[in-house]
């Protein structure tokens, strides 16, 4: 019997469990999961920390990073140290750039950002953590936050992310289901984390139509969220928020300045009931 080989050099037949698939689905997870720790180092990574990090033979990562050099993805340094490719960054940025949404809330967030000196954010939820698909720091200021485009934060100690789940999680019952028997993890003394105080606080979202993050996700920074409506009316697509630093922004700046964002989203064509 002829064995093909597959991306690890294992015979192919030794990992057929699922009628074959699985013989070709190995090679691709492992290219992605080098690409994916290639994002991680910016200032370009060696091939035997590469191998650590992925746990793999060190042929095995040779020859991913080998494909990914092909397709442009992936690039070596003059130290010999590897790093994602100008053509990824190409495509992720005109992707990025592209988005509809990205169209439609950048300008909401320059707005935002130089009306209250203070970082504005869209974000979107993925599961039990929110995403954010675009920032705008303010044009001064000499503290700005840490956050980044692509990066993550739990929802249940967001404002972006409370203001999402309590359009999803209507009852105790569906907030119990969503939270689960794992504990969620505590990010100052201020965050909610059990099923019981996330309802009653997603009840008060629901009725004042926004969110509040009162230094629940990081000590010292405040936050508002209203909620996005990009595709229909009834259920949002993500949030805007602005993100204020305690001492210089207090929460109460921000949410008596509610209903001028509200009018923002609107004036700027974001649908909003």
């Amino acid at each position: 019997m002829e064995h093909t080989q597959t991306f690890d050099g294992e015979p192919a037949h030794e990992k057929r469990t699922d009628g074959g698939e699985a013989s070709r689905l190995v090679g691709s997870d492992r290219v992605l999961a080098v690409l994916k720790e290639l994002a991680r180092h910016p200032d370009g990574v060696g091939l035997d920390e590469m191998t650590r990090a992925i746990g793999a033979p060190k042929p095995t990562v040779h020859r991913a990073l080998g494909s990914l050099r092909r397709a442009g993805l992936a690039d070596q340094d003059g130290r010999g140290r590897y790093l994602l490719g100008d053509e990824f960054l190409r495509m992720a940025f005109a992707h990025h750039e592209a988005r509809p949404e990205h169209v439609r809330i950048g300008p909401l967030l320059e707005t935002l950002a130089g009306r209250f000196s203070e970082t504005a954010h869209y974000a979107v939820l993925d599961g039990r953590e929110v995403v954010y698909r675009a920032k705008v720091d303010p044009p001064s200021g000499a503290v700005r936050l840490t956050s980044t485009v692509g990066g993550r934060n739990p929802a249940h100690s967001t404002a972006v992310g409370k203001l999402l789940l309590a359009h999803r999680l209507s009852s105790l019952e569906s907030v119990k289901g969503w939270v689960g028997a794992g504990p969620l993890p505590r990010r100052t003394a201020r965050t909610l984390c059990t099923a019981e105080d996330l309802h009653r606080d997603f009840e008060s979202i629901r009725e004042r139509g926004y969110a509040v993050d009162d230094q629940e996700n990081e000590l010292g920074v405040n936050c508002v969220a209203l909620p996005v409506y990009a595709d229909v009316p009834t259920v949002p697509t993500g949030s805007v928020s602005v993100s204020g630093v305690a001492f210089r922004t207090p929460l109460s700046d921000l949410t008596d300045a509610v209903e001028e964002i509200r009018g923002l989203l609107g004036a700027l064509g974001t649908p909003h009931p």
